[in-house]
């Protein structure tokens, strides 16, 4: 089984907050192709460097699990397409994990 976590801003590259609509898509749109999604709202700071600036981003994480891991990924690659265009973003990170169940 893989677990996949999308990393969401909260914010459009030029500060402003991203608005609660575009949040409800996105979970509509994980829930049409996965049994469910586990969303983290917490509010975590991420940090990154490209050429030599240092960039800060507030994100939250949704969690999902998928025992078809290439039609889960090739959905995953859709989803990053229309995020990173919607959420007006340069990147959006998507963290694939290997993981099992207790029975």
């Amino acid at each position: 089984m893989k677990e996949f976590d999308i990393f969401v801003p909260l914010f459009f590259n030029d500060g402003r907050p991203i608005g609660s609509d575009l949040f409800q898509l996105l979970q509509d749109k994980l829930l049409a192709e996965f049994d469910g999604l586990t969303y983290f709202p917490q509010q975590n700071k991420g940090f990154w460097k490209m050429g030599g600036v240092v960039y800060e981003d507030e994100i939250v994480i949704y969690r999902v699990l998928s025992k078809n891991a290439k039609r889960a990924r090739r959905m995953l690659t859709h989803l990053k397409r229309w995020m990173k265009s919607e959420f007006e973003q340069e990147e959006i990170l998507i963290i694939e994990r290997n993981v099992g169940t207790v029975e």
